[in-house]
């Protein structure tokens, strides 16, 4: 705990770091990964700007990006102790640039003054204690802090406030001044957060693999079998590693979210320099077992992750564009599948496939809308669509559900059906099944109800479990 009363009664100014202590987060890592979702061709000229120092590269970036302060994660404790403290001066003192420093204090209207880089100084470690030394004097400050780089403004500081450090750090910051409080690390995200954090229970769409397997009536090959596994593990790890980059990405428009705002990353739950590692290390892995399977396979997935990227970080903002890739990236999975166990692409499945996840996918966007039209905005953030959108959108999306059953209903008499199937008219019944099913999930989603993706709102609903086990009755009783 921290001594309140001595923190207010000292006529010292309190020095208070940003990265850390007073966010969350790190302002660098946020606005590097708005640079990327701006412009991802910035990548090749980081190096150049970090070679002109810390302190430039600093600024180059926060020249091309602009971040709202009120998106960020900032430390609550932190917050309300610099409430209790306004009889004493405070001072922002950042390494960030001071572009973002002076956006931060002028939003929370807790800071006498603000000291930060500049583009030529970078202001961090003994840059920083310096400053302060020339503005305040020696042992003129208190200085609130999270890192060991912090200790060398400690040094010369007349006390430490360790914040979000572990107990090694605070006994380092002891022995060279006075310790005055510590606000200890919130506790680490455990197994679970990280669980839901890489979207595992999105592991459910690469179910799509195994399609092929039960459409070209091979379930009781082993090795075809074992192959679609491997190639299920290793789309689940290359996905997952898309969707912790998304997040990352996404970052202020998901905190503007009703619901997404949630997110681990989002929410500051998890660290983003931990995501930054995540996510390629995960990606990695799944091109790994990919290469395993072998190279026809990891075309396939080299070209799922490109799209997805794509995706990331630029195709999900053009109207209508990104319903299609959304639904492309579901019949890839099958096409992975099939190319997987070695066999022949089927028309049908993948027409069939293309028309019922368009379908979804404009759901998704629907709920999304939707969920913004209640919360009274009038257009999804980082999105390209706007409420007015919502009755077309319902309108396609409904149509191309239905188009899909069409496309099965055509399959069934086709010449590929005959060969495959002893009684394909028992597959007719498949038909109002799925026209069912997709009017229902609509006229869910038209009265608020849908979850924000269809596909894990399916896997929950007992009615859509049903309905998977009636039409999986009536596969088998074709044959």
């Amino acid at each position: 705990m921290l001594p309140t009363d001595d923190l207010a009664q000292s006529s010292r100014p309190l020095c208070v770091d940003l990265d850390g202590t007073l966010l969350r987060g790190d302002m660098l890592h946020e606005s590097l990964l708005r640079l990327i979702s701006i412009n991802p061709l910035y990548i090749f000229l980081l190096p150049f700007w970090l070679f002109g120092g810390k302190a430039r590269f600093k600024r180059e970036i926060s020249s091309r990006v602009n971040i709202d302060p009120a998106s960020l994660i900032y430390d609550d404790r932190v917050i309300e102790l610099l409430k209790k403290t306004n009889a004493r001066p405070r001072v922002l003192c950042s390494a960030t640039d001071e572009k973002f420093t002076h956006s931060i204090a002028e939003f929370l209207m807790l800071f006498d003054e603000v000291a930060s880089s500049n583009g030529r100084i970078n202001l961090a470690g003994r840059a920083k204690a310096k400053y302060l030394v020339d503005r305040f004097g020696e042992r003129g400050f208190d200085y609130m802090g999270n890192a060991p780089i912090d200790l060398a403004v400690w040094e010369r500081a007349a006390g430490a406030w360790v914040v979000n450090g572990d107990k090694s750090l605070a006994s380092k910051a002891s022995a060279v001044t006075n310790v005055r409080g510590v606000l200890p690390k919130t506790t680490a995200a455990g197994i679970k957060t990280w669980i839901k954090a890489i979207r595992v229970h999105q592991w459910l769409k690469n179910l799509l693999i195994f399609l092929p397997v039960l459409a070209s009536h091979r379930l009781f090959e082993p090795h075809a079998v074992a192959v679609s596994l491997l190639a299920f593990l290793s789309f689940g790890l290359c996905a997952s590693g898309v969707y912790v980059l998304n997040d990352l990405l996404d970052l202020e428009s998901d905190r503007k979210h009703p619901r997404k705002r949630l997110r681990a990353f989002a929410a500051g739950v998890l660290p983003i320099n931990q995501g930054l590692l995540a996510a390629p290390t995960l990606t990695l892995a799944g091109f790994a077992l990919a290469w395993i399977i072998g190279p026809s396979f990891f075309m396939v997935i080299l070209g799922y992750y490109a799209l997805t990227l794509a995706y990331s970080l630029r195709l999900k903002r053009v109207v209508m564009v990104d319903v299609i890739l959304l639904a492309a990236l579901y019949t890839i999975r099958i096409i992975a599948g099939t190319v997987a166990i070695s066999a022949p692409l089927s028309f049908w499945l993948l027409a069939f496939s293309m028309f019922v996840f368009l379908s979804l996918a404009m759901l998704k966007r629907y709920t999304e809308l939707d969920a913004m039209l209640s919360s009274g905005k009038r257009a999804a953030s980082g999105r390209g669509y706007k409420v007015e959108d919502l009755a077309l959108i319902q309108s396609l999306g409904a149509s191309s559900g239905y188009i899909a059953v069409l496309v099965l209903a055509l399959y069934i008499n086709s010449p590929e059906s005959l060969l495959l199937y002893s009684h394909p008219k028992v597959l007719w019944l498949v038909c109002p099944v799925l026209l069912y099913w997709m009017s229902r999930v609509w006229i869910i989603a038209h009265r608020g109800g849908m979850d924000d993706d269809p596909v894990v709102f399916a896997a929950k609903d007992n009615v859509s479990r049903i309905v998977i086990a009636v039409c999986g009755v009536l596969a088998v009783a074709a044959l």
